[in-house]
């Protein structure tokens, strides 16, 4: 009789079992499933942060020499002093100086607004490296100065060309793509303010 009564209890069991599968498999089919996938990529404001946190970015180092000279009149000689200057004009931004706002995104698209590249060091001439190419007569520290001051100025001028800015957007360009895209951003927009 026991085990009449456990057979019993395990089939009841078994008829409740299936009813409440049908009952949960039937009210799955009647509603609807669905999956949703959030296609947008978001930037953290610790991503932000840690972009601007870079400080400066250079695009393009421009390696230059420039021989400068400068002469003196006497009375009986003129005194004469060459010296080659050597330096490398690095082109750039400071991160520093993005504006809030600077990245925006929707979806998978982002664009990116930065401030035209500048110099980045404004102690470009390696002063280590500088020779004197010819020197007559007695010439004082501030001659030297002089001199220097005409070389910084002739190296900005052949360095800060249009054409060389313009390559260093270019590679500014490149280099914040190649970065938003590992970043999962498809489509990448560099805006220069």
């Amino acid at each position: 009789m026991k085990m009449k009564y456990k057979l019993a209890g395990i089939a009841v069991a078994c008829v409740v079992g299936i009813a409440v599968v049908w009952w949960l498999v039937s009210g799955i089919s009647q509603s609807e499933v669905s999956l949703d996938v959030n296609q947008e990529i978001d930037l953290t404001p610790e991503q932000i942060t840690s972009i601007e946190a870079i400080g400066e970015w250079e695009f393009l180092a421009i390696a230059n020499e420039e021989l400068v000279d400068t002469t003196r009149k006497g009375f009986f000689s003129n005194d004469h002093l060459v010296r080659i200057y050597y330096g490398t004009v690095r082109l750039g931004i400071d991160m520093k100086n993005v504006e809030p706002g600077w990245i925006e995104t929707e979806g998978d698209s982002i664009v990116v607004t930065l401030p035209q590249p500048d110099l980045l060091d404004k102690h470009f001439i390696d002063e280590a490296k500088t020779k004197s190419f010819f020197e007559s007569g007695k010439w004082s520290q501030k001659d030297r100065e002089q001199l220097y001051q005409k070389a910084y100025r002739q190296m900005l001028v052949h360095c800060l060309t249009p054409e060389n800015l313009r390559t260093a957007r270019e590679n500014g360009e490149a280099q914040f793509s190649r970065m938003m895209k590992t970043m999962g951003y498809e489509h990448v927009s560099i805006r220069w303010k």
